[in-house]
């Protein structure tokens, strides 16, 4: 089958690989119709992370079932389907407990699995044309019939629910302020969430003007760092700071006064300062253990310069960690079949798999309108 394979930073290639098959009497074979690329995956295509030439990418997965394990007991063959990222038992003591993006059984002596990601587990990655899905019944959310919706039911496998679970992280509730950094598809996700759960005003920053522009299509404000200082403008304009803040960059952050420079941290300091006294933090953006690409050698073990002691004199709480898709996916994928949620305003493109080394170069570039693309095998 055709797929997607890194083969070192800034290369990928769609290539021949061995069929997925079922290995186990509870998977099941899904034939992928989409597959996303995700903002996390770029973090493996600029070679930040130890991924190992010739992994298949792909965490962004929904399809239809082909074939079915003999103990699989709910799924069925010919249902349209759409798979968490987070690859989970469902019943282990962190699924028992909703914590399915920590799963302790998937990925021995790892609190998590995922597909095609680096250190979550041996289960490739569904940019693919088919996808095995392990602990098939619970891993699998069954979707409408038909096609429609196709891109607005894709966007449930990680970047929906993540948004959705920073706002849940930071605890946002209905009147509140808050402020988005980062407006790439998960900050789209979480400004568009916050919205959902009530929220009187949203402010997402960013530097990218197409990305600022989607933010404002959902009545959003726009802060673009590049121009003003984003904690002070919404200090000010709040009356002394949003209510709830949200990271949905990581690592990766830029500066404020030079954006070519990377400033690990930056978000994280810059929510403390723009978050009033007894807020809290929602953190769904991504940081690791291991940056091979680190600035410094404190960076490149995952060690931050973070502004700890004014987050303790304001009293801010922060909740961290991947989304666990399992808790929010089944209420969000109903929002969209009622027609009261479409995620998909942030997909710009959907192209075919075979072009998938072009959209990783532009996605990652963020030229051309690439904020968001789908592939389709």
């Amino acid at each position: 089958m055709k797929a997607v394979v890194y083969q070192g930073p800034f290369d990928v290639a769609v290539q021949e690989v061995a069929d997925a098959r079922i290995e186990h009497p509870g998977d099941v074979l899904v034939r992928v119709t989409s597959s996303a690329i995700c903002g996390s995956d770029l973090h493996m295509y600029e070679g930040r992370t130890d991924a190992d030439a010739g992994m298949v990418f792909g965490h962004e997965n929904l399809g239809v079932v082909e074939e079915v394990g003999s103990a699989v007991t709910r799924v069925r063959k010919g249902q349209r389907v759409v798979m968490p990222f987070n690859v989970a038992c469902g019943f282990c003591r962190n699924c028992e407990k909703g914590f399915t993006g920590f799963c302790t059984t998937v990925n021995p002596g790892f609190a998590g699995g995922a597909y095609g990601y680096v250190s979550m587990g041996p289960y490739r990655g569904g940019q693919a044309e088919y996808l095995r899905v392990p602990f098939a019944d619970f891993n699998c959310l069954v979707l409408p019939e038909g096609e429609e919706n196709e891109a607005d039911y894709a966007m449930l496998a990680d970047i929906f629910p993540t948004g959705y679970h920073g706002c849940e992280l930071a605890g946002v509730s209905p009147g509140e302020t808050v402020a988005v950094y980062g407006a790439g598809p998960v900050g789209l996700m979480a400004a568009y969430s916050a919205f959902l759960r009530g929220a009187s005003r949203v402010f997402v920053v960013d530097r990218v003007p197409e990305r600022l522009r989607l933010a404002e299509q959902i009545g959003a404000v726009a802060v673009d760092f590049s121009s003003v200082d984003p904690a002070g403008m919404i200090v000010e304009e709040t009356g002394g700071g949003a209510d709830k803040g949200i990271d949905a960059v990581g690592y990766q952050a830029r500066g404020h006064g030079d954006p070519s420079q990377e400033e690990p941290a930056g978000v994280l300091n810059a929510l403390i300062a723009t978050v009033r006294p007894t807020g809290a933090l929602g953190v769904p953006g991504l940081y690791l253990t291991s940056d091979p690409g680190g600035g410094d050698e404190q960076a490149r073990q995952g060690r931050l310069a973070f502004d700890i002691g004014l987050m303790f004199e304001k009293g801010l709480r922060m909740g961290t960690g991947q989304a666990n898709v399992k808790r929010y996916n089944r209420q969000l994928r109903d929002l969209i079949a009622q027609g009261r949620a479409t995620p998909s305003f942030v997909v710009s493109h959907e192209v075919a798999l075979d072009q998938a080394p072009m959209a990783y170069d532009k996605f990652d570039r963020h030229v051309e309108g690439y904020t968001k693309v789908v592939l389709h095998p």
